[in-house]
């Protein structure tokens, strides 16, 4: 791919249209779920109302810093941020700035989430159509979780608000903007859910809408939005309603929800016919002849995606998966038409609610569906059958959901004695073992995984990576750092991936072509060269100059390893490169992992296959180290450039004679 052209859009790879061939094809970067968020609605809306709570704490500080440098929105409205007390605070603000004739947004997660629900009421009885973007998040059950969950969104989704899950920043950014159109065409609220961290914090290749299409798209908020506390036109709202009154008012507003759904319709098509990306309900894939199929929400449905592709193509299976986009207005039509021919489903779930018998929120409407459907109501075509369906928890507080998961899934639907009632990814007398579990990549791609210490940089230095593949080598990527909720000072384990074509695969690297070891206890605590792919290479901090003294500090075991993957191991001082280059004391530490990012271009290709020269690329390395250490100071900047620079020029390597002792 040159540098600067146009290709197929990435992000959601069912929109493989030619983006050259539509008006607004998008705007190629590289950004986490967050920021194509932020990119959004800093535009189109006037106003936040946000309490920080992770992990949409990214998205509410982006806002907030447009609205304290005085950026406007794109009809000149400056923008105001407003932190209250707590997130319930935060919903209240909201709901008098949409009151009042504003378009207004919110950020926020698991526990805060549910604080607003009493809010959340009333702003949907009002009629006021704001969009909310949630980093869902697994509430706090028997323990304390800040990682990826469903259950916070659907202990509010009877609330009256519309829901859209998407599955990677692509998604979340258009589903922002799809979001508010829908919202304020049927003046009901949306939520715009995407998984927290594993999207919010996952940087990939995306194509952010221009500001000219944003702008068509929603309209400016003065035409579209009604100002309920204007006194040349008093209306009454929120009054007291007794038992003649409130039970005409409650079900007066299904009037209102008859029109989401086609609201919902008109701003999908007009938003595929502008940009080429193509959304629906439900996004079915090689489900029409599938006697087993994969249903869920979320990030995992990609990489379900690339495992249907492998049982399909390389086992011969007909197995199927179907994302399902909105969970409201439930599709339930769709769903049935998708599924009405499968031998069997099953539905995966980031929650469990064990006193439900009949199976998780997703799993019940899906039930109830083809209820409805062999039953002949609900406006279904009537089924002559209904699948076998089973129900499964997966990924409940980020926890990762694998190929070899989705095949055991696969594998207990063709049983005759299935399971029901399964789980995945641990081990329990409900899971289901891992078996096979194939590297589902893409062909040629260069993975990374490495293992650091929280507050040393290295997560930051991933994301800049991840930046310059995808924006100066013109590579498609997807970066992101397996957090933990203690963070500074532990242990910290960081991925990335390369390709030339989508990332299907949503979890941790278990083959890599690069191992970093910018903590090097990591050695003697665990097995951080799992995976190691033959031929690979080790990239590891050591103090040392003499090969020999950095060889023999390495365990016998993982030399071993070393051997047998022929692996070539690396090295430099980048804790004495940051000493020796900071000019800002306190952020000696941070900026170890930058080091790494010098090594990184010297020891892949892209540079060289691009035939750019060292200046050209050090342009691009300025530029991502700008975007994410700008805010410092141009000395902060340089001073980075210098470590990068340093890391290039003073990294080693463990000559192979001395590996294979025939030095």
């Amino acid at each position: 791919m040159a540098i600067g052209t146009i290709e197929p859009i990435t992000g959601s790879p069912e929109h493989e249209s030619q983006p050259e061939k539509f008006q607004y094809p998008g705007i190629p970067t590289t950004c986490d779920g967050a920021e194509a968020v932020v990119w959004v609605e800093t535009r189109i809306s006037q106003g936040s109302g946000a309490y920080p709570i992770t992990s949409s704490t990214t998205m509410g500080s982006g806002f907030n810093m447009a609205a304290q440098n005085g950026i406007p929105n794109l009809w000149g409205d400056q923008l105001v941020f407003v932190e209250p007390e707590s997130e319930h605070s935060s919903a209240s603000f909201c709901e008098g700035f949409a009151a009042s004739g504003g378009r207004v947004t919110n950020f926020t997660s698991g526990q805060g989430l549910v604080l607003m629900k009493e809010v959340l009421y009333a702003i949907a009885g009002k009629r006021l159509p704001v969009v909310f973007h949630i980093g869902a998040r697994a509430l706090t059950v028997h323990s304390l979780n800040v990682h990826a969950g469903h259950d916070d969104v659907m202990a509010v989704a009877d609330c009256g608000w519309g829901i859209l899950f998407a599955r990677n920043a692509q998604e979340a950014g258009d589903f922002a903007l799809i979001c508010r159109r829908a919202a304020e065409d049927s003046l009901t609220p949306f939520l715009n859910v995407q998984d927290g961290f594993l999207t919010t914090h996952t940087v990939e290749t995306a194509r952010l809408c221009e500001p000219e299409f944003m702008k068509e798209f929603v309209g400016p908020p003065s035409e579209k939005l009604l100002n309920l506390m204007d006194p040349k036109n008093p209306v009454m709202s929120g009054v007291v309603q007794n038992q003649d009154s409130y039970m005409k008012g409650k079900i007066a507003q299904r009037w209102y929800y008859d029109k989401v759904a086609p609201a919902l319709r008109n701003a999908f098509d007009e938003f595929y016919r502008k940009t080429g990306r193509k959304y629906d309900f439900v996004m079915p894939y090689r489900c029409q002849d599938a006697d087993y199929v994969i249903v869920g929400m979320g990030s995992y449905m990609e990489t379900a995606k690339a495992t249907v592709d492998y049982l399909r193509d390389v086992k011969g299976l007909k197995v199927g998966c179907l994302t399902v986009y909105v969970f409201r207005p439930f599709p339930a039509r769709q769903i049935v038409d998708a599924l009405r021919n499968a031998t069997a489903i099953s539905v995966l779930e980031r929650m469990d609610d064990p006193l439900s018998t009949t199976g998780n929120h997703l799993t019940r409407e899906i039930k109830a569906a083809f209820c409805d459907a062999a039953l002949g109501q609900g406006g279904h075509v009537p089924v002559e059958r209904i699948p076998r369906i089973f129900h499964v928890s997966a990924g409940l507080g980020s926890r990762d959901v694998r190929p070899g998961d989705l095949i055991a899934v696969v594998e207990n639907m063709m049983r005759e004695d299935g399971r029901e009632y399964s789980c995945v990814g641990i081990k329990h007398e409900l899971a289901l073992p891992r078996g096979e579990d194939p590297d589902l990549r893409p062909p040629g791609a260069f993975s990374m995984r490495g293992h650091s210490v929280g507050g040393f940089g290295s997560v930051t230095t991933n994301k800049v990576i991840a930046t310059i593949a995808g924006q100066v080598f013109g590579k498609d990527v997807q970066a992101y750092p397996k957090y933990g909720s203690e963070k500074k000072g532990l242990p910290t384990t960081y991925y990335l991936t390369i390709a030339d074509s989508h990332i299907y695969t949503h979890c941790e690297l278990e083959h890599v072509n690069l191992v970093v070891l910018n903590d090097t206890n990591a050695l003697y605590s665990g097995n951080p060269l799992n995976g190691l792919l033959e031929g690979g290479a080790i990239f590891m901090q050591s103090p040392y100059t003499d090969p020999h003294d950095v060889w023999k500090r390495i365990p016998a075991h993982h030399q071993k390893t070393i051997r047998e993957k022929n692996a070539r191991v690396y090295y430099a001082d980048m804790v004495k490169i940051a000493r020796e280059v900071a000019s800002v004391p306190d952020l000696e530490m941070r900026m170890q992992g930058i080091v790494l990012l010098g090594a990184f271009l010297k020891l892949t290709p892209y540079a060289r296959e691009l035939n750019m020269s060292d200046e050209k690329v050090y342009e691009g390395v300025e530029a991502a180290l700008r975007k994410y250490f700008g805010k410092r100071g141009e000395q902060v900047v340089q001073d980075n450039l210098t470590c990068v620079k340093r890391g290039y020029n003073e990294m080693k390597e463990i000559p192979q004679e001395i590996i294979h002792g025939t030095a």
